[in-house]
């Protein structure tokens, strides 16, 4: 069977991505932040850019409240959110991030760096600044960062 040079790129792609988050997360537990997973990162951000509820939360994470209620629950019980009463209406408990969260998105956010500081050194820093380039040029139009998070 012949081999699909797209099939490469996508695994390679993946394989990148993998590669960067399996850094990260070991390199955090090592800094004693157990059990995180890269999902946690994303909704992190949502809940920091105003995803208040399970419901929002979901809905800027593209996943099912279901869904965005287990990680909430995985979150609140690693310390990096908390709930506070809606100051609109009592029966409501608004999501927040706690301190301790605010502090795995910024060593999460330098650790990112020193990976790619390292590719960097790998590679060549000119031909990383390329790649990375040439592929926020290729997916533009399905571009997704930190700050689409944070729209409501």
């Amino acid at each position: 069977m012949a081999t699909s040079q797209g099939a490469e790129l996508a695994l390679l792609l993946l394989g990148g991505f993998h590669s960067m988050v399996d850094d990260v997360v070991a390199e955090l537990e090592r800094r004693g932040h157990p059990g995180v997973r890269a999902a946690h990162e994303f909704a992190l951000r949502a809940i920091d850019g105003g995803a208040d509820t399970a419901s929002e939360l979901g809905r800027r994470l593209d996943v099912s409240k279901q869904a965005a209620a287990k990680t909430i629950t995985a979150l609140e019980q690693l310390g990096y959110v908390g709930r506070e009463a809606d100051p609109g209406d009592a029966r409501r408990q608004l999501l927040k991030v706690t301190p301790r969260g605010h502090e795995l998105m910024t060593v999460g956010g330098a650790l990112f760096d020193d990976v790619r500081e390292r590719w960097a050194a790998q590679i060549g820093p000119a031909a990383l600044d390329a790649l990375q380039a040439h592929l926020g040029a290729l997916v533009e139009r399905r571009a997704f960062g930190a700050e689409d998070l944070a729209q409501p």
